[in-house]
Formats: C-alpha cells, structure tokens, sequence
C-alpha cells in the first residue's frame, strides 16, 4: 500500500506540474470565458449603438424593395411591413434592372418582385442559408389571399382575420424523457469522455513505454510490485483527467452564473447548466469506471512496446474500440432511437456501456436493474481488466525487441 501511494502521488505531481497540462487547462478556461462573457460585453460595447439601431428599426433597418401592381400594392403595404418589422420596407416603381443595379451596389438588400398576390419574384445578393424572408412572404400573401377569396364570398374581413388567426391549444404531457432538453450535455459528457480517455489513455500508454525504452522500468520493478505501478499510474492518470474537467466545468458553470441574466431564455445553454442531479452523479460515476477501464488497457499495451515509435501501432486496436463506441452512440443519438437493439447490448460491454447506458439513461426511461446490471458489470470489468493488466505489465516490462504475440504474452503470465 505505501508503494501504490508513493507512485500515485510521485505520477500525480508530475501530471498536475506538467507544462502543457497547465497551459491547456487555463486556454480551455479562458476560451470559456470568454464565451461566458460574450453578451456582458458586447451589451457594453454596442451599449450606445443599440438606441441607434432601435431606431433605425424604426425606419426598418436594411432596405426592402417591394414592385408591385398597383391592383395589389395597397393591400400588400401594411401586411409586408408588419410582417418585416426588421426591415425599412419601400415600394417602389422601378424596372426590375434597376432594382438589380441598387441590390449589386448594396443601396437595398433584397426585393420582392409581385406579378400577382400569388406570384412573385424573390431577388437579393448573396442567397443565405439562414434566409426565411420567402417563407414569411409566402405566410403573408397567403393570409393576403385566403382573405380576399373569402371576402369575394361574402365574409366581412374581421371574420375572415379570426378565422385565420384561429390557434391551437394544446399541452405536451411525456412519460419518459425529453431528448431534446438533454440532447446538448449528453453530446458533453460522450466527446468530453472521448477527448479524455483518448489523450490520458495515450498518455499512460505513452509514459509506460518511455519508461521501459530509458530502462528505467527495470530498476522500478526492482523496488515496487507491477499492480501498484500499474494501478498508480492510472488512477493518477484519472485523478489528473478529474481535476481538469472540474477546473474546465467549474469555471463554465460559475461564468454562466455570473453571465446568466445576459443568456436570457437560450434554451442550449440552459439544458445544458440545468442537468439534474441524479443524471450528474450517473455522469460521474459512468465517467470514472469508462476511464478506468481503457486506461488500464492503455498501460498494459504500453508495458509491451520497446519503442516510442511503436506506441501507436500497438494501440490501435483500443483506440478503434473506442471509436467505434463512440460512433454508435453518437449515430442512435442523432437518430432520435437510443434504445434501439444495438445500443440495448453496447449498455452491457464494458467497452461501450459508459456511453451507451449513460445516453440510454438521460435519453430515454431504462429500468434501474438494468443501470444497476451495467454497473456492476463495468466494477467488475475494471477490476478484472486492472488485475489482468497488472500482470501483463509485470511481464511485458521485462520483454524487449519486437512486441510479443498474444499467445505468447498469456503463456508468459500463467507462468509466472
């Protein structure tokens, strides 16, 4: 025991002294920040501009063009401008060149051509993909047109606007989760996973065989046991990872905080600082035992490269495990279907259950004997895969040269 303490805080100290540690940690902070801050600060920047800009709204902002008969241009007016509040909205008698030429010299923004009420000719600049002003004047001339046929019928315009203007109520009542409320710190929690099981689980792979290549590993093993190197490394490798995520999370929530009357109603980044506490402590614990259980995978491959240069190689097939969890669960989150038959047995390997069940978890209704079911599961695994590594590592850190077949590295382990 005095041995794994004495490594772990050794691994520790190195890892929370490490330069690039540091300098990523505080970047990610202060890129945060100033995410968090943005609004704060531009309200204090464009402070003044916002009366100006307010009453230039008054005047419509951007000027739109509107050609038109005169047979509809009366009727159209009124609903245009209070369909475009946005926008300083002129009618205008000009050829359809010359309302070109002023759109090229940017004079005005865009223009609506009417042949008719239902027929109309959209010209602007650059076409946006965010551009809704054809799906507004679409509404419009709609309402404009359903009114006038309906007036032509006998019906007086206020009637005919009621019945446009009918709504329908109605309540939303779920008995499991909302997958759109939970969708965005999901996403979180999967890539922060991914990002940190990638670079710390490289990094464990990558100190243990620098180690071994220096020879310094043969002096280590003298004096320590294999599992209590090998289980110092990776807890200080998950405690490092630990502490980065809270300073990288902490600050975010406390700047959000500070910010939160400037985000207003945003429901993204509300869903994603209003995660309850039950899916936090599930986030938790899914996140340690998933880290845990490819970092030691991660060490034990490392124990067999001689070479630094070979680190890569001999970790790509946990890397692709990986990946390929990472994938499935990504692709059943974007499909809306989390439950499906596939991601059902990914809950279950230890490889994948700390993304799938999790994302099943907060994304759908999962019984909790099937939670509990996972977790004991993935204990187990981690138990089971840290005491295999331990061993592997005992004695691959005593074979140098080409890195040893599977069959030969298990023959090697049950005879010592």
């Amino acid at each position: 025991m005095k041995q794994f303490k004495t490594i772990l805080k050794f691994e520790l100290n190195n890892l929370l002294n490490n330069k690039t540690f540091k300098i990523v940690t505080i970047a990610i902070m202060v890129i945060i920040a100033g995410v968090m801050f943005f609004p704060r600060i531009k309200g204090m920047i464009v402070g003044d501009g916002e009366g100006k800009k307010e009453e230039a709204a008054g005047e419509g902002g951007s000027l739109m063009l509107i050609a038109a008969d005169a047979s509809v241009e009366s009727s159209v007016q009124e609903a245009f401008k209070a369909a475009f509040p946005g926008y300083n909205v002129q009618f205008t008698s000009d050829s359809i060149d010359e309302i070109k030429e002023k759109i090229d010299k940017e004079e005005a923004e865009c223009a609506f051509v009417l042949k008719d009420i239902t027929d109309y000719t959209y010209i602007v600049g650059n076409l946006s993909m965010y551009d809704d002003n054809m799906d507004i004047a679409d509404e419009t001339l709609l309402n404009l047109y359903r009114m006038k046929t309906m007036a032509e019928k006998g019906i007086s315009a206020e009637e005919a606007e009621a019945i446009l203007n009918t709504e329908i109520n109605y309540e939303v009542e779920s008995l499991g989760k909302d997958q759109g409320m939970n969708f965005f710190y999901t996403y979180i929690m999967i890539f922060a996973l991914y990002m940190v099981i990638l670079m710390y689980g490289q990094m464990v792979a990558t100190n243990v065989a620098s180690e071994k290549s220096t020879r310094a590993m043969e002096v280590l093993v003298t004096s320590a046991k294999p599992a209590s190197m090998m289980f110092g490394k990776v807890l200080a490798s998950t405690i490092a990872g630990f502490v980065q995520l809270i300073c990288i999370f902490g600050s975010a929530f406390l700047f959000y905080n500070l910010n939160k009357e400037y985000w207003g109603e945003n429901p993204i980044i509300r869903s994603i600082f209003d995660m309850p506490l039950n899916l936090l402590v599930y986030m938790l614990v899914f996140f340690v035992l998933g880290f845990l259980v490819y970092a030691f995978m991660y060490g034990a491959v490392g124990s067999t490269v001689s070479k630094l240069e070979d680190i890569n190689t001999a970790v790509m097939p946990i890397t692709m495990i990986f990946i390929i969890a990472f994938m499935v669960t990504m692709f059943s989150m974007s499909s809306g279907n989390v439950d499906n038959i596939l991601m059902k047995i990914c809950s279950y390997i230890p490889f994948t259950s700390p993304m799938a069940m999790f994302t099943r978890i907060v994304m759908s209704t999962v019984p909790w004997y099937s939670i509990a079911i996972s977790i004991l599961i993935l204990i187990g695994s981690v138990i089971g895969i840290g005491f295999l590594a331990a061993k592997i590592y005992r004695v691959g850190v005593l074979l140098y040269g080409t890195a040893p077949k599977i069959g030969t590295l298990i023959k090697s382990i049950f005879e010592h």
